[in-house]
């Protein structure tokens, strides 16, 4: 699929043209990933060994030469391929555009490429283009039709990046490549199959910010309302792009797309059975709306152009939930409010602000932060469900709370929503507040980023910053701090935990000796892998909480919190391939001791 990270790149200035388009993408929400290739024959396994890793990287897994891959063409026959029910399925499951690849990392085109005959009607028994097939299939539902295309990677052509095992890196020639390969076909792309909505670039790995903005120039000449995605690199996407199965911790500014898989790899992979659950879907969907990013989940399909049916079930039941809770979901801007709740999440909707909960909530239900008056509350599922509401300030600090009787409370699986009508657009407290459970989770979008250092010594080395995906960057200096002011409720001991996460395919970056200064104290300790916190990002992101010790708030009010690093463990602040060097910080938590 891919393999850098390009989360932290801003995006530039946008034409009419690209922010109209835009307005499409933000209301659908939702769209469907299509990884098809030559590998699928395959299905992950090469020479009777099954290949390690993601199904369709396999070439790259093995060093397969071009003269053993390339044949494989020649068996690529799919008779059970339909592209209407393709469409059905993405428009079943509530979806409103479609991705899917015409060029991947193998070189090998999945339409009918005049440009080059590595391409699946002139290269293979088959002789059918399913580009062309899909694009009247998606017309006709009113689908989005994009294209996934590696602009950079691209293991047949001996130009192309990260085949060093065919042809000599030194003697490669990109230039070459982009004139006889990737151009040709981009313009391949936007004449022949009508209007294109998004061609999603990946891997920008070695191509220069001069290329990139040439390959973007030249999509928006030929269609101007075609969206290009972040990983054209350099920050000339229309929208930014973490990395793979990443699930932010907090509300993102801007406009995202989070791309993830059902199982653990995007190509069709005969061994792969690890199918997420269809409530960790839905769950994910509500997530990554509620703070303001895109979902496009991925399915694979084989070799005979069947997508499993696993995926198949799991998407019409996505549908059947996305049928009663739509509304709360497409067209809907990210929560109010940045950080997560326990119970569940926001989104918001003009004058209605949806809440979407995760589990039954408890009868008395309490929010705090919210300004705006609330005129009623209901369940989306069913709106003749009322439920009483109250609201009032905390006389100690002046913080709004709402209270919200949920007598009749009627639970769905997995996420009921219950739809708030507001006299105004939502207005909350910026600050971060005390939750009812009386936890406070302080995220890094929240907190002021500063330094110690002079200016001689902010030139020497490259300050820490808060990352557009929430999470801290190139925080590898002990002078750089992150300050938060927050409400507190309730007085009390509390415990300190500093949590930090890292991609799961890189080495954890841990050891760093952090200090938490608050409330007259100063807590340090080691940060060690010592708590694996559950949740939904747990599996691609594994989030570690290092116990730091108690604070204690003698009285309700606003308090101060910084949190630096001492000591710096330089070893594990390396920079690798997915992160740019230093500690990963993604939340500090404090809850009653």
């Amino acid at each position: 699929m891919r393999a850098v990270d390009v989360s932290a790149v801003k995006t530039p200035s946008r034409n009419p043209d690209s922010e109209k388009a835009l307005q499409w993408w933000r209301k659908a929400r939702f769209g469907l990933f299509i990884h098809w290739s030559l590998s699928s024959i395959k299905a992950g396994e090469w020479k009777g060994e099954v290949v390690p890793g993601l199904a369709e990287w396999m070439m790259f897994q093995k060093k397969i030469p071009v003269a053993e891959f390339a044949p494989l063409a020649q068996e690529f026959n799919p008779r059970k391929f339909d592209a209407a029910a393709w469409a059905q399925l993405a428009v079943d499951a509530g979806m409103r555009y479609v991705v899917i690849t015409a060029k991947h990392h193998e070189g090998f085109a999945m339409y009918h490429s005049k440009a080059d005959p590595y391409n699946v009607v002139d290269a293979t028994p088959w002789g059918r283009d399913p580009l062309k097939e899909l694009a009247k299939e998606c017309r006709k539902r009113r689908l989005k039709l994009c294209f996934y295309y590696s602009q950079d990677l691209d293991w047949h052509h001996p130009d192309g990046a990260w085949n060093t095992w065919d042809y000599d890196e030194a003697k490669k020639k990109p230039e070459r490549y982009l004139r006889e390969k990737v151009f040709p076909q981009l313009r391949e792309l936007l004449t022949q199959y009508g209007s294109i909505g998004m061609i999603w670039f990946d891997t920008p790995l070695t191509l220069s910010r001069a290329q990139s903005r040439r390959i973007r120039k030249f999509v928006k000449d030929l269609q101007p309302q075609c969206l290009v995605s972040g990983r054209i690199g350099h920050g000339l996407g229309d929208y930014s792009l973490p990395r793979d199965n990443f699930l932010p911790g907090a509300r993102l500014e801007g406009d995202w797309e989070t791309c993830a898989t059902m199982n653990d790899t995007w190509g069709y992979k005969r061994t792969d059975h690890a199918w997420k659950p269809v409530d960790n879907l839905i769950t994910t969907l509500v997530d990554l709306a509620s703070k303001g990013s895109n979902y496009l989940l991925n399915v694979g399909p084989d070799a005979d152009g069947v997508v499993p049916a696993p995926s198949v079930k799991r998407l019409h039941q996505m549908g059947a939930w996305m049928a009663v809770n739509g509304e709360a979901i497409r067209g809907t801007t990210p929560s109010p409010f940045k950080p997560e709740f326990s119970w569940g999440r926001m989104t918001t909707k003009g004058r209605s602000l949806f809440l979407h909960f995760f589990g039954r909530p408890e009868r008395r239900f309490r929010l705090h932060g919210l300004k705006t008056k609330v005129r009623s509350a209901a369940l989306l599922a069913a709106p003749e469900v009322k439920f009483a509401v109250t609201q009032s300030v905390d006389p100690a600090t002046g913080t709004p709370l709402l209270d919200i009787d949920f007598k009749g409370f009627k639970s769905t699986r997995p996420v009921t929503v219950v739809k708030l009508q507001l006299a105004a657009a939502p207005e909350v407290e910026e600050r971060t507040m005390q939750q009812p459970d009386d936890s406070i989770t302080l995220v890094g979008p929240q907190a002021q980023v500063g330094t110690d250092r002079s200016e001689s010594g902010a030139a020497a080395k490259p300050a820490m910053r808060m990352g557009g995906n929430g999470l801290t960057e190139n925080w590898a200096n002990t002078e750089d701090w992150l300050e938060w002011d927050f409400v507190v409720l309730k007085p009390g001991t509390y415990d300190a935990m500093v949590v930090t996460t890292h991609q799961h395919l890189e080495p954890w970056s841990g050891g760093h000796t952090v200090v938490v200064s608050c409330a007259g104290k100063q807590l340090r300790r080691r940060t060690k892998q010592a708590v694996a916190l559950p949740g939904l990002r747990s599996k691609y992101y594994p989030q570690w909480g290092t116990p730091c010790g108690k604070l204690r708030f003698a009285e309700a009010g606003v308090y101060t919190l910084r949190l630096q690093i001492e000591r710096l463990n330089v070893k594990a602040g390396d920079k690798t391939l997915f992160s740019d060097g230093g500690m990963q910080f993604s939340e500090l938590r404090l809850a009653p001791a």
